[in-house]
């Protein structure tokens, strides 16, 4: 357990910088929508959501970067983030669910593990964090 909240900073920065590659969609949006979709651009709103869309999950994973090298946001970014990629996996899988034999499928399955290890950081930093205070921790392993 201490080894993982050790060295969690890492684990952050390498989902970060993978979050960080769908950046190639605010600059390449009719590549990107074409591998990750299997569909063409046809208007220019679309361009302009997929960009916007993009940049937002770029952001993302600096933020998931920046988060991992500096302590007081850390939470904040897991929390941001793990938040954001649970509705892109809800929305896949309600609404995308033809796509997902695309890239869309290979985002599902890398952001469901990255929850998942957002969610067991979280919930390992708030016990030791509980027991280093001298309250009783959430559960006790042997």
């Amino acid at each position: 357990m201490r080894l993982f909240i050790a060295n969690f900073k890492w684990v952050m920065v390498i989902c970060g910088l993978l979050t960080c590659t769908m950046l190639l969609g605010l600059f390449s949006p009719d590549q990107w929508l074409h591998d990750n979709l299997g569909e063409s651009l046809t208007t220019g709103p679309e361009n302009l959501a997929i960009r916007g869309w993009m940049a937002l999950i770029g952001l993302m994973g600096i933020m998931l970067i920046y988060g991992g090298f500096h302590l007081p946001v850390r939470n904040y970014s897991l929390v941001i983030a793990g938040t954001n990629k649970i509705i892109l996996i809800v929305l896949a899988s309600v609404y995308g669910k033809a796509y997902l034999s695309f890239g869309l499928g290979t985002a599902v399955v890398a952001d469901a593990v990255m929850v998942v290890l957002f969610a067991l950081y979280l919930l390992m930093a708030r016990q030791n964090k509980q027991t280093a205070a001298g309250q009783q921790p959430l559960y006790v392993s042997k």
